[in-house]
């Protein structure tokens, strides 16, 4: 494991955020364990993190909102909330926020392993992707690497996830991207709440789109989607 992963652990149950904070220390990460979201966000802004775990309900500032802050100091590091509440309601707004990953409790530490694996994993991945950096799409000009939407002098800042569903439909442009396998090659798993996320990301791309009236992302059913271009 690499001991540079740097992991930001906001958690206020101090019980069950010591004994993350421990578990993740032995796993090889260095972990910062706060115990609101107020705390944690001037951690973040005082550190330099590569992941960041956050419990929903937490004084002081929510995980949502915690998230939203990051997000503007960082649009593209990894997310994942602990939560004690499962209604899809709250699962949908965290995915809607950008995060990368959703986990109840209890959850099995072996499993929170397993999920920051795969995260960290396809983000290396993509690092050292050589393939195709530059597509066009319409009038616009999509760089992968920048993750930059470039139309005339104007430039729009793709999220991680944008960026990776985007290239996902513009490799494949005028054909059909099979849902599932969008949703492994990017959220690893092809469940309902990461099926849910991934409609949501569809839909901004069809907004970052709009101003280019040949450029459509269409729903073929029961299978997935076409860019057509």
């Amino acid at each position: 494991m690499d001991t540079k992963i740097k992991i930001l652990l906001a958690e206020d149950d101090e019980n069950l955020g010591l004994l993350l904070k421990e578990y993740l220390i032995a796993k090889g990460y260095e972990t910062d364990l706060y115990p609101d979201g107020e705390t944690a966000y001037h951690g973040f802004m005082r550190s330099q993190y590569n992941l960041c775990l956050l419990d929903v309900m937490m004084p002081k500032k929510d995980g949502f909102s915690l998230a939203k802050d990051i997000r503007l100091v960082n649009p593209d590091i990894p997310i994942i909330f602990l939560t004690a509440n499962n209604l899809k309601e709250d699962v949908l707004e965290g995915f809607k926020l950008g995060a990368d990953d959703y986990m109840t409790k209890p959850f099995s530490m072996e499993e929170l392993i397993f999920r920051i694996e795969a995260i960290l994993r396809r983000i290396s991945n993509e690092s050292h992707n050589s393939d195709q950096s530059i597509f066009t799409i319409g009038k616009f000009t999509f760089d992968t690497r920048k993750q930059l939407l470039i139309n005339n002098n104007e430039e729009v800042k793709l999220t991680t996830k944008e960026s990776e569903l985007l290239r996902l439909l513009a490799t494949n442009a005028n054909k059909v991207l099979e849902r599932n396998y969008a949703l492994k090659a990017i959220w690893i798993d092809d469940n309902y709440f990461n099926a849910r996320s991934m409609d949501v990301y569809i839909t901004k791309l069809r907004k970052h789109l709009k101003e280019d009236t040949s450029v459509e992302i269409i729903n073929v059913h029961g299978k997935g989607y076409k860019l057509i271009m």
